[in-house]
């Protein structure tokens, strides 16, 4: 008997029906040699401080950093959760062989893995790989599974972001709750979280600190035609007068008239980041609600896989192609188009180089159904016109420009004609379209000509920066901070972004549920304790954004095996220590007040105090008796002077075993405090 293990049991309903396993049980479905079952999503999560040693279980400064031996997991304390487990169990020891039918990527694989170590499965595991759940693509799926293997390093890439999610969130929370909080409130730090806070915060303080200045400007009309001075701006009214005078009554003479053929390429498929950013720009929607929209989709059998960070195809995809066009019923009028030509295999979409384990986000050969919400049909929409469009030819136009010239003041003036429009027309009567597809149709002058012409000044104020929008955060969180608006450079930035396409839209919502940030109609403002947040926070590695995109590159080296997760974690350990202590030296005395409370019976309060660090544990003198020195024991450290009564003894489970001496001397000199 065959056990496949699903994510949801929408999805287990679909693939038990391929495979046969009609009769429905409690908790899966059974049926032709199989048995298909499912989880919530994480029915597993990493052990709590607590679970570890009592003595976690105090918010204590004393006892950071906290580093497990082993990091372990345990089941999610909840009856349904516990019940389906139990399940799961059950048919893992019944079974001959498993199939891991997780959702294809790096969470699903964690969710899928922990739940066999937690039911200390032995057995045979295949792993079903797809990136869509159309009939076709699950049947094809299954005739060529993989052994589950294929995927240890997606497994480890995601148990190190877990692990050192845990490691940086639980350690820099307390250690700046315990600091800095007023009446003790949380102070939420996260690995993405913070530094995309810090970029909202940023922002924030550019537009605060932003001061308005008033410039003029120059411009003139000739023929009709508006020509601006390229001279640049004028501080004041009169010097923009000034040099009026003195141009007004000269001829405008036309230098150059220069018409260029151009061509627009249609816009790439959709990777989760810039669907996300597409469904802002057009609709007002959040990060999160496209997610949960597309993700509908994907269960719906219309799209394919969401979570991506790719807007390329496998080149096994062209062949596909036809088929899909085919059932965009909505779309004939655009596909018709298409029907007997031979299709653009341009590398802009086809690369094999460019895609891991999923494509760009696309239809399927599923009609899409007239059921779906008004929401539904929007993104559907949108991911259904840029597949066509890939396939429409670019977009012509003539770009003129025109130089000319009044005594020594140069002007410039530019135009362009829309000659074919290629890929636009699908967007012509798309809702909500937003493409500027206008004509500025020039006259034809010829060099040489010349004129009267009539100028004037325009009063204009510089303006600060924009406030963040979810789209655009979502693209700073892509390129780590840097504006980038070339779509092949950002394709490279990708990464060292911060955050994953799949979590970035959960970052935010954190945010907001912190109470970090606001939304104003579609701007992102930091409040005061998120301001005050990232001030207090010192430490670079925690709120910049490259550094985190630094970190993530070496995530998804762990997934390409390009990078030993055991090393990724050991650098994260020593960097909390080092955190730790640092922030531990700090005597600011800042106070930040969260409306989000902790018991207080949870924290002790220890206060630090600096003192030098030191090389070598036989030069740390005993705090207590200051007679001794420090020594390393099996399970804690101790003074040199036990054998005379000294009392001292710090277990490795307060201060780690990993400490350099200087660390620890550090720790010992900040707690204890000595009697001159």
């Amino acid at each position: 008997m065959i056990v496949c293990i699903t994510e949801k049991p929408s999805v287990a309903k679909d693939i038990a029906s391929i495979l046969g396993a009609n009769i429905r049980r409690d908790g899966y479905f059974e049926g032709n040699g199989y048995k298909v079952t499912w989880t919530f999503g994480h029915l597993c999560t990493l052990k709590e401080p607590q679970d570890y040693t009592e003595r976690w279980k105090q918010w204590s400064l004393g006892a950071l950093p906290m580093i497990p031996p082993k990091f372990g997991i345990k089941l999610i304390q909840d009856k349904g959760i516990e019940k389906q487990f139990k399940t799961i169990e059950s048919l893992i020891n019944e079974a001959d062989s498993i199939i891991n039918c997780g959702d294809a990527g790096q969470e699903g694989e964690l969710i899928q893995r922990w739940v066999m170590q937690k039911a200390e499965c032995k057995k045979t595991v295949k792993r079903l790989w797809i990136s869509s759940l159309t009939d076709e693509s699950i049947s094809e799926g299954f005739k060529h599974l993989r052994p589950q293997s294929d995927f240890d390093s997606l497994y480890y890439a995601g148990l190190s972001r877990a692990i050192g999610d845990w490691i940086l969130g639980m350690n820099a929370t307390r250690l700046y709750t315990l600091m800095y909080s007023q009446n003790r409130s949380v102070l939420s730090i996260g690995r993405v979280q913070t530094p995309t806070l810090a970029l909202i915060v940023a922002r924030q303080k550019e537009i605060d600190n932003f001061k308005p200045e008033d410039y003029w400007e120059i411009r003139t009309i000739y023929r009709d035609v508006t020509f601006n001075s390229t001279k640049g701006k004028y501080k004041t009214e009169e010097e923009a007068d000034f040099a009026i005078a003195a141009i007004k009554d000269l001829p405008f003479e036309i230098v150059s008239y220069a018409t260029k053929k151009g061509k627009e390429a249609p816009p790439r498929l959709f990777d989760l980041t810039s669907l996300q950013v597409e469904c802002d720009k057009r609709y007002g929607y959040s990060a999160d609600m496209t997610l949960r929209l597309i993700q509908s989709l994907y269960e719906k059998k219309f799209t394919t896989y969401p979570r991506v960070d790719t807007t390329y195809l496998s080149e096994d995809i062209y062949s596909r192609v036809p088929g899909i066009l085919h059932a965009l019923v909505p779309y004939s009028k655009f596909t018709d188009r298409l029907q007997g030509k031979k299709l653009s295999k341009s590398k802009k979409v086809f690369d094999n180089s460019k895609v891991t384990d999923h494509h760009a986000i696309i239809p399927t050969n599923v009609p899409p159904a007239s059921y779906l919400s008004l929401e539904e049909k929007r993104v559907y929409d949108l991911v259904a016109r840029r597949f066509i469009a890939v396939f429409y030819p670019d977009c012509e136009f003539n770009q003129t420009t025109v130089l000319a010239k009044a005594g020594e003041m140069e002007f410039k003036a530019t135009g362009k004609q829309i000659v074919s429009e290629g890929w636009r027309e699908l967007y012509k009567s798309s809702q909500g379209d937003n493409t500027d597809s206008s004509d500025n149709i020039m006259p034809i002058f010829a060099e040489g000509e010349s004129g009267v012409h009539t100028p004037s000044s325009v009063k204009k104020t510089t303006q600060p920066p924009k406030y963040y929008t979810e789209g655009t955060l979502l693209r700073a969180m892509e390129t780590a901070g840097k504006l980038v608006d070339d779509e092949e450079l950002r394709e490279a930035m990708k990464e060292n972004g911060i955050g994953r396409p799949s979590t970035r839209a959960a970052i935010i919502e954190t945010l907001f549920k912190r109470k970090y940030i606001i939304k104003e109609k579609k701007n992102l403002k930091a409040t005061a304790a998120g301001i005050a947040l990232i001030d207090t926070i010192k430490v670079d590695l925690l709120k910049s954004a490259k550094l985190t995109g630094l970190w993530e590159n070496k995530l998804r080296k762990i997934e390409s095996k390009e990078y030993d997760a055991a090393q990724f974690i050991s650098e994260l350990k020593a960097q909390i220590s080092d955190i730790v202590i640092n922030v531990l030296s700090d005597n600011s005395g800042n106070k930040i007040v969260i409306a989000e409370d902790i018991k207080k019976d949870q924290i002790e309060s220890d206060k630090p105090k600096r003192k030098p660090a030191i090389k070598k544990l036989e030069q740390i003198v005993c705090p207590i008796c200051g007679k001794g020195h420090i020594i390393k024991g099996k399970t804690a450290y101790g003074c040199s002077e036990y054998q005379n009564g000294c009392t001292f003894r710090v277990s490795f489970d307060e201060y780690s075993e990993t400490m350099t001496p200087a660390q620890l001397n550090k720790r010992i000199n900040l707690k204890y405090k000595k009697n001159d």
